[in-house]
């Protein structure tokens, strides 16, 4: 695929993260290919941003994707669990084609992404360490 200047983010469950080139056309086997699935659903985080999911991703066994929510809790108050990959995109142009992100949108999101996982991490070391720690001693 061709360097673009559009791009879309793909998150996993477990926090790891993958930057795509957003192609101009033949988007929807670059979702099913990165997500994993055959049906995908899009849920609207911002006039800008399209979150793309497992349609069945409840029901297929998938990993809740904790640092999904986390991001999407950033912007909206959240309505469900996301279960799997998810991608993030821009938002829709006024064809109702999916536009990718520019390099700001996706730094931003790469930003506030990594701030939660950090302050999640740190959260679970101070428990850990709580939970550690000698009583009484």
């Amino acid at each position: 695929m061709p360097k673009t200047d559009s791009y879309a983010l793909l998150l996993r469950p477990n926090a790891s993260f993958t930057v795509l080139d957003w192609p101009t056309t033949g988007q929807l086997p670059v979702l099913y290919d990165a997500i994993g699935c055959t049906y995908v659903d899009a849920v609207d985080v911002t006039a800008h941003i399209t979150m793309w999911l497992d349609d069945e991703g409840c029901l297929n066994g998938s990993a809740p994707n904790l640092p999904a929510l986390n991001l999407f809790s950033t912007f909206n108050e959240p309505h469900q669990p996301y279960w799997g990959n998810v991608v993030f995109t821009g938002g829709t142009d006024r064809n109702g084609d999916t536009l990718g992100l520019t390099k700001d949108e996706l730094l931003h999101l790469i930003e506030r992404h990594l701030i939660l996982a950090t302050h999640t991490k740190l959260q679970l070391l101070a428990l850990l360490e709580e939970h550690l720690a000698p009583h009484g001693e």
